[in-house]
């Protein structure tokens, strides 16, 4: 493929910021590095770069080119990795990305096990609640609570996460429990992104659905911050049952509105995301093999593929 040094040469000028930087990369001269980008710039028939005594800018037409150019190199690493591993012990470092509160309470206990199995792997755990680009991001495996998973990539159904509406005990006894959907309006009640703003929805077992303007005059991006705020009696939040278990469990935690469920998309299903080229890597594999084996039996605060609530 006769492409390829001059797109790689052009995707690590952007990545190093100079054609001298890309050189060290990639063990050649500036020369050579300028060539291939001068080649490229003559066979698409446009600029790539805005060129300056100090530093080098992407065109537009660069930056769409980057963004192909990038995911390309990355398909034909992606390739070369998958042959090569077929077969092999698990070596090198795995980058597994997840949001911050599933990934810190359950994702993470995972690492050092798979670790342990498998002396040659080193895994790096990303937490972020944004959305990550398995390519830009250099992410193997993403594990993303989402409705509709990225049509670009492999995408597993692990499980659908179950949701409850709860309130501290101490909160209870003072405010009392709502008996009907209508009744959240008179509670303080506390929001996070990921059942997104009011109204509330919610749905009976039997019955028409219902949708509540709540007022949460306090909101958080963190669902560990929402717990918190929960556990020391400031209002009532729809949490996913993995996180607030535990306190229900102890009694310091009391669901609210029993009958009635959370409805909304966002942040129900839980997906398993890697690129085509990850298929059959033998790192992608065994943790894969790992995080599945530990959701057999099925959790408490999940519900089988395609069960609501």
């Amino acid at each position: 493929m006769s492409w390829l040094p001059a797109w790689e040469s052009f995707v690590r000028v952007v990545e190093g910021g100079s054609m001298a930087a890309a050189a060290r990369t990639l063990g050649c001269t500036r020369a050579q590095v300028s060539k291939q980008v001068a080649e490229l710039e003559r066979r698409l028939g446009a600029a790539l770069f805005e060129r300056s005594t100090r530093r080098l800018v992407l065109t537009p037409a660069g930056e769409v080119f980057l963004r192909h150019a990038a995911r390309a190199l990355e398909a034909v690493d992606s390739s070369e990795i998958a042959v090569r591993n077929l077969g092999e012990r698990p070596s090198g470092t795995l980058r597994v990305s997840a949001t911050l509160a599933f990934g810190r309470h359950f994702v993470a206990p995972l690492l050092p096990v798979v670790t342990a199995a498998n002396p040659g792997l080193e895994i790096e755990l990303v937490l972020t609640d944004r959305l990550v680009d398995l390519v830009d991001d250099r992410i193997d495996l993403a594990l993303r609570m989402t409705a509709r998973p990225p049509e670009d990539a492999v995408a597993r159904h692990l499980l659908r996460l179950r949701w409850v509406l709860c309130a501290a005990s101490a909160y209870v006894e003072r405010h009392g429990s709502p008996r009907e959907p209508a009744e959240l309006a008179q509670h303080a009640c506390i929001g996070h992104p990921a059942i997104g703003a009011a109204p509330w929805g919610l749905v009976a077992a039997a019955g028409a659905p219902a949708r509540v303007a709540v007022r949460s005059r306090v909101r958080f991006d963190s669902l560990d911050c929402t717990l918190d705020t929960v556990l020391a009696g400031h209002g009532i939040a729809i949490l996913p049952a993995y996180l607030c278990e535990p306190a229900l469990q102890a009694g310091s935690l009391r669901t609210v509105l029993d009958g009635w469920e959370p409805a909304f998309d966002a942040g129900r299903d839980l997906y398993a995301c890697y690129t085509p080229g990850r298929v059959g890597v033998s790192k992608v594999r065994v943790f894969m093999d790992a995080l599945q084996q530990r959701l057999q039996p099925l959790p408490s605060w999940a519900c089988a593929a395609g069960v609501g609530g």
